[in-house]
């Protein structure tokens, strides 16, 4: 009876160190990292420093953007056109000073705020492609949790529940069998998701971004047709002293845990099957 409870303890200890020994998600290395995000911004306002993190670790970023962002401005005089060829130009140069190489960025391509009313099943179907072809370690997306999903505008909403959609699509091979058949994408289980923009009751995970804080910021400052006064009135560049101001909103708005800036996630290994 001692030998069976000294082997049961063992083994309930190697079990316990193995978890306990498991890699954090900034500490991953040479890894591929799938990056779902509803806009050409999200990726970087939701999850820059971890990706900054990511890139410096040598891991495979790839950058997946649902729509092409090209219905945000108030200026009378911009395009609908004219503003996805900037959303496009700045989210590469956004991404590129994290580390992302703007070849490593797929645009789906759809309208901005128009992703509800995409075609189904086409939507996921597309994404499971990717997720199939791709076969990430890590997967990060907008968080289809049971409480913020209610709040977010239609794009993050339509691109959270199609993303979890397509990973479990990904799962199963009879789901869009035609990919298997005539493509030879197999089928495909995510690791490990993160979801950022989560609400603070569902937040689970923290990486602390303090190292790469500021490259963040500096990296969403390129993003400058997202801010004011460019979204009334488009202007290519910062004043000194508007940059400064957006960048100390940034580092206010920045969450913050034990004194170091922070970005939230809420982790999961597998979707509901219920």
């Amino acid at each position: 009876m001692r030998t069976w409870l000294v082997l049961f303890c063992s083994l309930c200890l190697t079990l316990a160190s193995g978890q306990a020994q498991e890699t954090r998600l900034e500490d991953l290395h040479n890894k591929t990292i799938l990056v779902f995000t509803p806009h050409p911004d999200d990726d970087v306002f939701g999850a820059g420093g971890t990706i900054a993190l990511l890139n410096r670790n040598h891991n495979k970023i790839l950058i997946v953007v649902y729509t092409n962002d090209d219905k945000g401005s108030y200026d009378p005089e911009m395009s609908s056109q004219h503003l996805a060829r900037i959303r496009r130009a700045e989210q590469e140069a956004s991404e590129g000073l994290l580390g992302t190489a703007k070849e490593n960025i797929m645009w789906m391509g759809y309208d901005d705020g128009m992703l509800e009313y995409a075609p189904q099943p086409k939507l996921t179907e597309e994404a499971t492609a990717i997720i199939r072809r791709v076969r990430p370690d890590v997967l990060l997306s907008v968080d289809p949790g049971e409480w913020y999903e209610r709040w977010h505008k239609t794009d993050h909403r339509m691109a959270a529940f199609n993303t979890i959609d397509a990973v479990r699509a990904a799962e199963f091979w009879l789901y869009f069998p035609n990919q298997r058949l005539q493509q030879g994408l197999e089928p495909y289980k995510v690791p490990a998701m993160y979801f950022f923009y989560p609400s603070p009751q569902e937040a689970n995970y923290f990486v602390n971004i303090e190292s790469v804080a500021e490259l963040k910021f500096e990296a969403a400052a390129k993003q400058v047709s997202q801010f004011e006064p460019a979204v009334n009135k488009y202007r290519p560049d910062w004043t000194a002293q508007d940059l400064q101001k957006a960048k100390d909103e940034m580092r206010k708005e920045q969450p913050k845990k034990d004194g170091h800036y922070v970005e939230a996630f809420r982790h999961a290994t597998e979707f509901n099957q219920y």
